[in-house]
This record gives structure tokens, sequence and C-alpha cells, in this order.
């Protein structure tokens, strides 16, 4: 039986966590991405693609789908792409541990667990749906192995395509203003990449993970106005930070693409938006997760390496 663990993806924040977990838990690695170096843990591929999907998963036990499509085109390429890695993953044999997310649920009253409805109504939303169907569904036909691991807002060493990345740490080092996207004092699930990895292997290793969708650990929830406050503290400087609030989004969305795509998904930056994993730990054991204060430290040692 195969022992070898691919990674699609494994140049983003979320994949090269990943492979950094596998490999410091003694997993043979393959590193799939459409920029990776030639060698001999890692394959130049184009996933999007039936034929660069199976030869990426090719001699797999167990595929991390940690890539996907630009964030404005979710809703129109997502679900195509995911129907890609599924072949991929079914030629190979290999069980499919997905990279999720929180969309499914839509705005919601109280903590999110897993088995809330599927209630999403924006576009992002629905294609989460659809994805997340097409996964369970191959699942229960027996086609593959499948899990999935949903996971919130996340920052961490290499976290820079990310709300909580550069306009808040490599601001912070450079003593500008740190700003969070949201309410500043609702609180927040997010989520230390190392700690997603971690949950993500987990999930690639258990076979009772199988066949549902897990709330990966996280720290308690933090405000955006206490987690700046760590940031600064870490950073030193004289504090600076603010919140982006609807009405700034909004204008500042006619200019900035990204920004505007937000809109869609306000809601989880106006009100609690809490994530409950006590169903991952309880069905695998004791659980450390990085506390905010060493992971912002973490993080912000990175920035200053990479800046």
């Amino acid at each position: 039986m195969s022992d070898l663990h691919v990674v699609l993806g494994a140049t983003g924040a979320i994949g090269s966590a990943v492979v950094a977990e596998l490999t410091a838990r003694g997993h043979r690695v393959r590193a799939v991405s459409r920029s990776a170096n030639p060698g001999p843990h890692e394959l130049r591929a184009d996933v999007t693609t039936t034929e660069g999907a199976i030869a990426a998963c090719q001699g797999a036990a167990v595929v991390y789908q940690c890539a996907q499509p630009n964030y404005a085109s979710w809703a129109a390429e997502f679900p195509d792409f995911t129907r890609t890695v599924l072949a991929g993953v079914e030629a190979a044999g290999a069980k499919l541990v997905m990279a999720d997310n929180l969309y499914v649920y839509g705005p919601v009253t109280g903590p999110m667990t897993e088995d809330l409805p599927y209630a999403a109504t924006n576009p992002k939303g629905r294609a989460r749906i659809e994805v997340d169907d097409l996964i369970l569904d191959a699942h229960r036909a027996g086609r593959i192995r499948a899990t999935l691991g949903r996971a919130s807002d996340y920052y961490g060493p290499g976290g820079v395509n990310t709300v909580i990345g550069p306009t808040v740490f490599a601001a912070a080092l450079a003593g500008k203003t740190a700003r969070w996207v949201g309410d500043l004092d609702q609180p927040h699930t997010i989520a230390y990449l190392p700690d997603t990895a971690a949950g993500l292997v987990t999930l690639g290793e258990r076979a009772e993970a199988d066949g549902r969708a897990w709330h990966l650990p996280a720290a308690e929830p933090i405000t955006g106005r206490a987690f700046l406050d760590l940031v600064w503290a870490a950073a030193g400087g004289t504090p600076k930070s603010a919140g982006l609030g609807r009405g700034m989004q909004r204008l500042v969305g006619l200019f900035h693409p990204m920004v505007r795509e937000f809109g869609e998904t306000w809601y989880q930056r106006d009100r609690p938006f809490v994530s409950d994993d006590s169903a991952f730990r309880k069905a695998f054991g004791p659980v450390d997760v990085t506390p905010h204060p060493a992971g912002v430290a973490a993080t912000l040692d990175w920035y200053r390496q990479h800046a």
C-alpha cells in the first residue's frame, strides 16, 4: 500500500503548511503546483485539467486539495475544478482531504457546528455547497474516500493572500495603520496556518475521519481589536489600528476588486463568527493549538524575514 501523500496547491499558504506538517510526521510527500521546481519531491502540473490531475495524483494514498480558483471566480470555476480533481483521486484509488471553509452555512446565529444546514444563498457559498456535495457524493458512491476540514480566516507564516496578512502584519512592522476587515469588536474564529495543516494531516491519517466534514481546531475566538493589540504589543512602535467597515468596503471596492468581493459575505464580519471544533477534539483526542500571542510572534518573525 502506498504511503505517498500528495499536496495540490503546494506553494500556497495552506498547501505549503501541509507539506511541512507531513514532512515533520515522516510521510513521503509529493508537492504539486503550477510553479513547482523540478525535483524528486515536487511536480509541476496543471490540476485544472484531467490529465494534469491524474498525473499529479498517481500513486497517492492521500491527496490534500489545497488549490483553488481565483477568489472572484469561485462560482464559475470551483465545481468543474473539483470534478477534475476527483477524477485524479479516483484514478489513483486515493483518499481526498479537502481544505474547506465555513461558507456553506451562510449567516448564522451562535457558534457553527458541522450539523448546521447548508443555508448559503450567495454565489460563493452556493459554489462551496456544490463542491462539498460533489466530494461527499463521490465518497458515498464508493468512488473515493473523502473528508473535509473546515477552517475560518487564517494567518501565519506564508499567509499573504489573506485578510489577516500584509494589511495587518506588514503594516505594523512598517509603522503604518494595521487594518482589520470588519467590526473591530465582534468575536471571530481565526486559524493559525500550522494548526490548520496539523488538523488536515490528522484527517488524512485517520480512517474514522472519512465521509464527513470537520471543523479544524483553532485558538479561542478573538475580536479584531484584541488581535491588533497583540500584533502591536509584539511589533513595537506606536499602535495604529483601524477597522474596515461596510461603507469603506463599498468605497474601496470601487477601485480594488478583491475588497469588492468581501461584500458578498459581509455577514462574516459584522457579527460573531465562531467555529465550534469540539467534534474534532472529541474524535481525535487532545489537540494542542497555538495561542494567539505565540502565533502572532511567529508570523511577525516571518514577515520580518520576507519583507
